[in-house]
């Protein structure tokens, strides 16, 4: 099983270490090549995607990878950005289905900014379009505008854009992820306003009567965003498209107490996978050793499970993981008086000693 390890920028690096130390003592036969990727490829290459990191990628089982940018390179072309990289993985890959599960784990039930009452025994899972909409529409730049309310004026545009084949292949995953949960999915989109989220909804509704077994119900963007915060647990699985989901996942992630807690796969057709976590790369903290690792961790049980056919060893990093927070056991971004404040490194060895 080849999986290529991409650590990227910031933090990157350190928790995808303490990933790929959990992944070394399951006894199992992986091969793990390591390539730069963002920033630091930049840097080496010229590029924030070399040829030789995509390749890599393309002909992997998986890619287990940490988070890519930093400030400094905010002056750069677009193209030449860190985050780039990221984008030009999915494309390449196909990865159109993005799995971000929102678990609050009874420990960490007080790391929320929310009530216990609300986010206790909290599971949710988001799953967003991620090759589509208006990160990938055509066309897009700026220029100078030749009418509307300001000609002559500097105006820039993206275009959101989506197809039918599009919703309907991240549909059928949605209502197939629903079907081995509550069967229940919730279709975000912002159909009183956009032309695509008119076509968006008239998919899912197709699509639905296919799953006679699935309750189907729509939320407008808005609201999901508010019932996120005012009633989480009305939600099973959400679907929705790349901007929207980008931005509600991130939302969700603080249902859980923390962005470092949340893992998530990306997936395409032939089930090759990019795992990551939630969260970016952190320049702010970097190098400090206080990264949490456990989003990381996580992403790689998702990619056993997912990408891997490895359910067994993904239940153990999993159980492990929750035996480290059961011990108390915690990085900065989930410490709370009563409990052990840990560094990344030792959070990371504590999980392969619960394995």
């Amino acid at each position: 099983m080849k999986i290529a390890v991409l650590p990227g920028d910031g933090i990157g690096t350190e928790i995808v270490a303490e990933a790929v130390k959990v992944l070394k003592v399951l006894d199992l036969p992986l091969e793990m090549e390591t390539a730069l990727v963002g920033g630091c490829a930049y840097e080496a290459h010229g590029h924030p995607l070399p040829e030789s990191t995509l390749k890599l990628a393309m002909a992997s089982d998986a890619v287990l990878f940490g988070a890519v940018g930093d400030w400094k390179y905010d002056k750069l072309d677009r193209p030449l950005r860190p985050e780039q990289a990221i984008l030009g993985l999915r494309k390449n890959m196909g990865l159109f289905a993005n799995f971000r599960p929102a678990i609050c784990y009874e420990q960490l039930v007080d790391a929320s900014s929310l009530k216990p009452e609300l986010i206790a025994g909290l599971d949710i899972l988001i799953i967003r379009e991620l090759t589509g909409d208006i990160y990938f529409g055509q066309p897009r730049g700026r220029r100078i505008a030749t009418d509307g309310h300001f000609p002559g004026a500097e105006e820039a545009f993206d275009t959101m854009r989506y197809s039918r084949p599009e919703i309907e292949r991240i549909a059928h995953v949605a209502f197939q992820a629903a079907q081995k949960r509550s069967k229940r999915v919730t279709s975000v989109d912002k159909n009183n306003v956009l032309e695509t989220s008119q076509l968006w909804k008239d998919v899912m509704v197709e699509i639905g009567q296919q799953y006679p077994d699935v309750a189907l119900d729509h939320m407008l963007v808005d609201n999901a965003a508010m019932q996120l915060v005012k009633a989480p647990k009305k939600f099973d699985v959400l679907v929705t498209g790349n901007m929207f989901g980008d931005i509600l996942s991130d939302e969700a992630s603080m249902l859980t107490g923390s962005i470092g807690m949340l893992p998530s796969a990306s997936l395409n057709s032939k089930g090759q996978g990019l795992y990551e976590p939630s969260h970016g790369s952190a320049p702010d903290i970097a190098g400090k050793g206080i990264a949490n690792p456990l989003a990381t961790i996580l992403s790689a049980a998702m990619m056993l499970r997912f990408s891997l056919n490895q359910e067994a060893a993904a239940q153990r990093i999993e159980a492990a993981v929750q035996k480290v927070l059961e011990q108390g056991l915690r990085t900065g971004d989930i410490y709370s008086e009563g409990t052990t404040k840990v560094s990344t490194v030792q959070m990371g060895d504590a999980v392969v000693k619960a394995l």
